[in-house]
Parts: structure tokens; C-alpha cells; sequence
């Protein structure tokens, strides 16, 4: 009997005594009514009354609904597929305050999508994915506030528009393939043709400048040879002009010195000779003849001969009284 006790205790103990895990809450109720919340940790119930009735998770979970039927502004039916991710925020209300959160949050979804997508013609749909999804964002969370579920994000996953409209999408992308790759070449030939243009303009550009500086250099080299060419002529003048004065200078010194030697020898002929001064007036005059007879119109007499001169002019006038 008393063993019977004992496993009845245990047993008891264990349904009695309720562990909660991280991130995860309980509901205990009592006689079926909300007692309170169980947060992480042990928690030991009173037996035969209280209950832990719901255990809910706190961690941000995500639901990826199917694909739901749209119709845009311009009347084009579409499939798109939705993903929601979201939290619960307060565990009482999301128990007590809802009956299917999931199925709720799926339908209101749906119709929110419907109509923000029929304020859209299909290629701002295909086009405004962000403004969607902030703006379904916004919508869901406000909604399920009072459910005490936080709505952090919304996504499209995919927007499947008819097979004809993906076949037209297809053609259109094609066509704008194809004039953007018609655009490119027409560029590119024209960027090619611009530059071979510059090219060609650089190139008779460096033609000229280069023409421009051989005429340049090929005048500068006839004038630098036209200066020493003249430069050379100047200084062989001036050298022959120097040589012919030197050969000159010296022809008259050694015609000076010869005349100084001759007069030196007829000097000591003299001397040795005893000439009187008579005969070296007459030789005077011969040589003042020979002078006379000359190319010279001026004539330089020593006073020896003036004075010799002097005394013909005497004798003439003697003589002429005597007659």
C-alpha cells in the first residue's frame, strides 16, 4: 500500500511540475479559466486544477501561402505567391483573442494583395515589388495587432502572369534587345568613326608640326652656315689684309733700311772722298730733278737745298747788274 502511495505521488510530482523552454511561453489555466503566463523555467501546478494548457513560441516564424488569383488595373489575371514573416507579442491575446491565426493572417493576405494590385496596371506591378510589399507590410501588421502578432516582413515570391502575356513579354523584351543592340552598333561605329576621324586629324596635325620644324631647322642650318660662311670670308680678308699690311710693312723697312744702308755708304764715300759741299748741292738738284719728273704734286725740299737755291738767285742777280 504504501508503495501504491508513493508511485501515485510521483506521478502526480511529474504531471505537476512543468518545464519551459527559451523562447517559448505557457498558458496555464485553472478550471479552465487563464491563471497566467508561464515564462522560462520550472513551474510546479496545482494538482486537479491547473493546466498548461498552451505552449507558444516567441521566435519570428515564416509562412509561405500559395499562390493567389489578382486581377491588375488593366484587367490581366495573375497568380502571385506571398511570404510572411512574423512574431507573436503577446501570447494571451494570440490565444484567446483568435481562433485560426494562420488561416486568418492567409485570407487577409490575400484580399490585401487583391487590392493594392487592382490599383496597378501589370508592368507597375512587375516593376513596384518594394512599394508592395511595405505597403502589405503595413496593412497586415495594423490588423493583427490586436491578435498580438507582430508582422515584420512581406514578400512576393513570385508574380506568373498568363502564357500569352509572358509570350508578348518575351517578343517586347526581344525587340528592345534587339534596338539596344542596334543603338550599340550604331555608337559604336560612330565612336569608331569619330576616332579614326581624330586620328587622322592628329595624324596630318604631327605631319605639319613636323614639316613645320624641318623647314625650321633646314632654315636655321642655311643661316648658321650663311654666317659662318661669311664669318669665314670676313676673317680670310681679314687675315690676308693683316698679311699683305705685314708684307707691305716689311717690303718698306727693308727698303728703308736698304735706302738707310745707301746713304750710310755714300755718306762714308764722301767722307773718305773730303766732297765739298758744292758738289753736294749739284747732286741735290739731279736728284730733285728726277723727283720733278715724278707723278707727285708736292715736293719737300731740305733747307740745304733752299738755301743752295739762295745762292743762284745771287749769282742771277750779279750778273744781270754786271750787264
Amino acid at each position: 500500500m504504501p508503495i501504491v502511495i508513493v508511485v501515485v505521488i510521483v506521478i502526480l510530482g511529474l504531471l505537476c511540475v512543468k518545464v519551459i523552454k527559451q523562447s517559448k511561453v505557457g498558458i496555464i489555466m485553472r478550471l479552465g479559466k487563464f491563471r497566467k503566463v508561464a515564462d522560462t523555467g520550472v513551474h510546479v501546478l496545482v494538482p486537479f486544477l491547473d493546466q498548461m494548457s498552451y505552449i507558444i513560441d516567441l521566435r519570428e516564424k515564416v509562412v509561405d501561402f500559395p499562390p493567389q488569383p489578382v486581377i491588375t488595373k488593366d484587367n490581366v489575371t495573375m497568380q502571385i505567391d506571398t511570404v510572411v514573416y512574423y512574431r507573436i507579442t503577446d501570447p494571451v491575446r494570440y490565444t484567446f483573442e483568435i481562433a485560426n491565426p494562420i488561416t486568418a493572417i492567409e485570407n487577409l493576405t490575400a484580399t490585401t494583395l487583391r487590392n493594392i494590385i487592382g490599383e496597378l496596371d501589370l508592368d507597375e506591378t512587375l516593376t513596384s515589388r518594394d512599394i508592395i510589399n511595405t505597403k502589405m507590410r503595413v496593412i497586415l501588421d495594423e490588423a493583427t495587432d490586436k491578435w498580438g502578432i507582430k508582422v515584420n516582413r512581406v514578400e512576393l515570391k513570385n508574380i506568373m502572369p498568363p502564357h500569352d502575356i509572358q509570350v508578348a513579354m518575351e517578343k517586347q523584351m526581344r525587340a528592345e534587345r534587339e534596338r539596344r543592340e542596334s543603338i550599340l552598333q550604331a555608337e559604336g561605329s560612330k565612336s569608331s568613326t569619330i576616332l579614326q576621324a581624330e586620328g587622322e586629324k592628329q595624324a596630318a596635325i604631327l605631319r605639319a608640326e613636323a614639316k613645320k620644324e624641318s623647314m625650321i631647322r633646314e632654315a636655321e642650318g642655311q643661316k648658321l652656315s650663311s654666317i659662318l660662311h661669311a664669318e669665314g670670308e670676313a676673317e680670310a680678308i681679314k687675315q690676308l689684309a693683316i698679311a699683305k699690311a705685314q708684307g707691305e710693312a716689311e717690303v718698306i723697312l727693308k727698303v728703308q733700311e736698304a735706302t738707310a744702308e745707301g746713304l750710310r755708304k755714300v755718306f762714308l764715300a764722301m767722307k773718305e772722298s773730303d766732297v765739298d759741299d758744292n758738289i753736294l748741292a749739284l747732286k741735290s738738284i739731279e736728284a730733285l730733278e728726277k723727283v720733278a719728273n715724278g707723278n707727285a704734286t708736292k715736293l719737300v725740299l731740305p733747307s740745304d737745298t733752299v738755301n743752295f737755291l739762295g745762292t743762284f738767285k745771287g749769282i742771277k742777280e750779279i750778273l744781270s747788274d754786271e750787264k
